[in-house]
């Protein structure tokens, strides 16, 4: 497995483009790979001496570093500044995941990178955002999830809040937001030449998932309580149930139509199992309750298998990766002996071109011998301790 070369890279939708990256947690290294997965060059710059390990996860085993490559800069030196500030001499986006002001203070704001290269999309990745009371204090995805209102939803009206695993801050309102604000930026240079900043807060981003409950809020069909609606666990059509061996199935049938094969489904009477009667849903999730906890996940998969009742098996996520229809479709994919989802979405002209996933610091003689840079040069640059 090696990297894509030229004509690789021509077939990719973002081939032509070279992503510098700081190394950092949560949002940047996602958007980092949505880009890489779609074709674009990525260079991380790590930190030298910092340790690899974040979570428990080793860098390297970390999907998201796929297609990366590992550059280690002191970037408090100023010889570190201007190792990276020749590698963004052709970069057309830099991401960053620092607090407001801390790059400004190392000489690589947006003002310092622009005058350079003018032609730079400046990614910015934060929790608070770059202004705002909160702009310079700590936090973590369910501190933004929690303050943007999509927290507070989800559970059981007679338990906390449940954390979101990351997915909604780091990944859905940050580095999903990120990319997409880097490829609207990408696509208005096309017209005027130049680059600009995408400020990509978490709270703003996951503020933004969070629409069509304002919208169901603000038309009444949504109450401001948990457990109380019709999206959140309240309904006996939109849950997941135990069944007999521990598994969970998830029963989403909203439609009237896929009520009514639930009910098929399970010999239920449609007269006395009305959809929309709210004072029948404790009742009526309490008998559903008794009904799925009768037979194993297996069993109830076999009931419902080429039904439109929309009933599915509730996966773990080691179960989701050794899914014979998941790995059918391609969904989960082994790469680097490490079973991981793959790219997505899909282009029907853009193959996925499959890149090893990246060692910290481990590619740093090779990108700055692309940058012109002698072999005694590097040498005295990592005896100086510019670079790792």
């Amino acid at each position: 497995m090696s990297l894509p070369g030229a004509e690789d890279r021509e077939s990719q939708a973002l081939g032509d483009l070279h992503v510098v990256c700081l190394s950092a947690m949560g949002p940047v290294p996602f958007a980092a790979m949505l880009l890489s997965d779609l074709g674009a060059r990525v260079t991380r710059v790590d930190r030298p001496g910092r340790s690899e390990r974040v979570t428990g996860l080793s860098l390297h085993d970390d999907p998201r570093t796929r297609g990366h490559r590992g550059v280690g800069i002191d970037l408090r030196s100023e010889g570190g500044r201007s190792v990276l500030l020749r590698l963004l001499g052709d970069a057309d986006v830099f991401l960053e995941g620092m607090r407001p002001g801390a790059t400004e203070r190392l000489g690589i704001g947006p003002d310092d990178l622009l005058a350079v290269n003018p032609r730079l999309v400046y990614g910015r990745a934060t929790g608070w955002g770059q202004s705002g009371p909160r702009a310079q204090q700590a936090g973590h995805d369910i501190n933004y999830a929690g303050l943007a209102g999509a927290v507070f939803p989800l559970g059981p009206a007679d338990a906390p809040p449940l954390p979101p695993l990351n997915m909604l801050a780091d990944f859905g309102g940050g580095g999903t937001y990120l990319a997409l604000g880097v490829l609207a930026a990408l696509h208005q240079r096309r017209r005027t030449g130049r680059g600009q900043v995408v400020d990509a807060a978490m709270v703003d981003g996951v503020a933004s998932l969070t629409s069509m409950m304002h919208g169901m809020l603000a038309a009444g069909s949504w109450s401001d309580e948990r457990g109380d609606n019709l999206l959140d666990g309240a309904a006996p059509f939109y849950r997941t149930y135990r069944t007999s061996d521990g598994g969970f199935m998830a029963v989403g049938s909203l439609e009237p139509q896929f009520y009514r094969d639930l009910l098929d489904a399970l010999a239920l009477d449609p007269d006395e199992w009305p959809q929309h009667d709210r004072s029948r849903w404790p009742a009526q999730a309490a008998a559903l309750g008794e009904i799925f906890a009768s037979r194993t996940r297996a069993a109830w998969e076999e009931v419902f298998a080429g039904r439109d009742a929309c009933v599915t098996p509730v996966l773990s996520l080691a179960e989701a990766g050794a899914s014979r229809e998941l790995r059918e479709r391609g969904t989960y994919v082994e790469w680097d002996g490490v079973s991981q989802p793959a790219p997505a979405p899909r282009l029907s002209d853009s193959p996925v071109v499959r890149r090893p996933r990246s060692r910290w610091c481990g590619d740093t003689d090779g990108v700055l011998a692309t940058l012109g840079y002698p072999t005694d040069e590097i040498a005295a640059l990592r005896a100086d301790g510019v670079v790792a």
